[in-house]
């Protein structure tokens, strides 16, 4: 608990992002708790925290490349798919397309994988490698950022919350 601090710290000069870098320092501690058994009680825990951080950063990063790559060809071929429906879907389509890519690519991906996709949250968490409940939250961020980025495309007042 100690080197939490630390651990944040190092995240943050990692990621530059808050959400990011709890995530980061979340699925490190995942990764050290699953591999504890791998751990020497003589050598520095600090540096064997912070080098598993690094690792899982890179493999994000790499990770996040590779998306990159297929989000751009799923664009490519939903255009072509718009462009060969009826003009009023192909609009209404086009729109709810157009808003969909201004969503951040972690929550883009959070919504493919569990909305178009049909996974389950356990599914999808398992290919970003990312706990289910980190999951559950970019989905429920998605929708959400979702509905209002549709509900301001269309010019609609956004309701007012009912809690």
């Amino acid at each position: 608990m100690s080197l939490l601090p630390d651990l944040r710290g190092f995240a943050r000069f990692l990621t530059r992002d808050p959400a990011s870098s709890d995530d980061l320092v979340q699925e490190t501690l995942v990764r050290a708790l699953a591999a504890l058994e791998q751990f020497q009680a003589d050598t520095n825990l600090k540096a064997w925290l912070f080098t598993i951080q690094r690792n899982v950063f890179y493999e994000q990063r790499r990770r996040h490349l590779r998306e990159q790559v297929v989000m751009n060809d799923y664009a490519v071929q939903a255009q072509r798919r718009a462009e060969s429906r009826p003009a009023s879907v192909r609009d209404d389509v086009r729109d709810l397309e157009n808003v969909f890519w201004l969503l951040p690519p972690l929550l883009r991906e959070a919504l493919i994988l569990v909305g178009a996709q049909e996974m389950t949250h356990e599914e999808a968490a398992g290919i970003c490698g990312v706990p289910v409940g980190t999951m559950k939250a970019r989905v429920s961020r998605a929708r959400a950022q979702l509905t209002k980025l549709v509900a301001k495309a269309r010019g609609d007042m956004p309701a007012p919350d009912t809690e």
